[in-house]
C-alpha cells in the first residue's frame, strides 16, 4: 500500500519511508563498513604519533564534534525548509524522509541500521580518507587531523544518534552519553517535534541548538534567502502535509 493511503473501513495509514531496493541496501552496507574501517584507521594513525600529543590539543576533539553538530543542523534545516520532492536524487533521498518524519516520526524507528546510516557514511568516507593521509609532522597539522577525524567520525553517526533520540529507552551506553550531554538526548530533540518544527535542528550532539536559537540564526537566514530569491520557507513541506491530510480525510 502506498504511504498515506487508506483502505476503506480502516484507520488512517501514516506516510512512511520509500522502499529501499536491494542494490541500494548493498551500497549502504558497503558504505557503512568502509566508513567504519577508514575511521578506525584514521584514529589508529593519530595514536602512532605520541610526539605531537599534548593536552591542549584535546580541545580539537570537542571542537570537531561541535562543528559536526552545526553541519547536521544546516543540513536538517535545509531539508526541512527548502526544495521539493520532485528534485532529482535529493528529492527522494533527502527531502522525502524529512517530510515524512514530521508527520510520522515513529516510522524512523523501523529503519534498519544500514538504511539509517548508509548515505551519511558514504559522505563521510572522503573526509576520513583525508584524515588517513594528512601529514602529522607539526602540532598544527596534528590538531587539524584530530579535528577532522573527530568531526567526521561523530558526523557519520548523526542519523544513528538521531534515531536513538527517538527511542523511549535507548541502549544503556547510549543513555549514559545522552544524560551527560555528549550526544543528542530524547528530551532535547523532542523540542524540535513541536509544530511548526522550526527549532533545535542540530541532531548530532545538540550543543549548537541553544546558541543558534538565541540569535535566531535559521530564522534570519530564511528571511535573507526569501529576500534575495523570493522563495518561501517550508512551502513544499506544507504542501506535503496538506496532501497527506487529504488522503486521510
Amino acid at each position: 500500500m502506498e504511504p498515506g493511503r487508506q483502505q476503506e473501513g480502516t484507520a488512517p495509514v501514516l506516510p512512511g519511508h520509500l522502499p529501499i531496493p536491494v542494490e541500494t541496501r548493498l551500497f549502504y552496507a558497503t558504505s557503512c563498513a568502509t566508513a567504519f574501517l577508514v575511521a578506525v584507521g584514521a584514529i589508529w594513525r593519530l595514536t602512532e604519533h605520541p610526539d605531537q600529543f599534548s593536552l591542549p590539543l584535546l580541545t580539537a576533539i570537542p571542537a570537531g564534534m561541535l562543528f559536526a553538530d552545526f553541519v547536521s543542523g544546516l543540513i536538517h534545516w535545509f531539508a526541512d525548509t527548502w526544495g521539493s520532492e520532485s528534485m532529482p536524487i535529493l528529492g527522494k533521498r533527502l527531502l522525502h524522509p524529512f517530510r515524512v518524519h514530521h508527520i510520522n516520526p515513529g516510522d524512523f524507528l523501523q529503519r534498519r541500521f544500514i538504511d539509517t546510516n548508509g548515505d551519511v557514511a558514504f559522505l563521510a568516507i572522503p573526509f576520513l580518507l583525508i584524515c588517513c593521509f594528512m601529514p602529522l609532522k607539526t602540532p598544527f597539522s596534528y590538531t587539524a587531523a584530530l579535528f577532522l577525524t573527530s568531526s567526521s567520525s561523530i558526523g557519520m553517526l548523526t542519523n544513528q544518534i538521531h534515531q536513538w533520540a527517538h527511542m523511549g529507552r535507548a541502549p544503556l551506553l547510549v543513555r549514559y552519553l545522552q544524560n551527560f550531554g555528549i550526544i543528542l538526548s530524547h528530551s532535547a530533540h523532542q523540542r524540535h517535534h513541536n509544530p511548526p518544527w522550526i527549532a533545535n535542528y542540530c541532531i548530532t550532539t545538540g550543543w549548537c541548538n541553544r546558541p543558534l536559537q538565541a540569535i535566531q540564526f535559521f530564522r534570519r537566514f530564511e528571511r535573507l534567502i526569501t529576500h534575495v530569491t523570493g522563495l518561501q520557507a517550508r512551502s513544499d513541506e506544507h504542501q506535503f502535509g496538506r496532501s497527506i491530510s487529504g488522503k486521510q480525510s
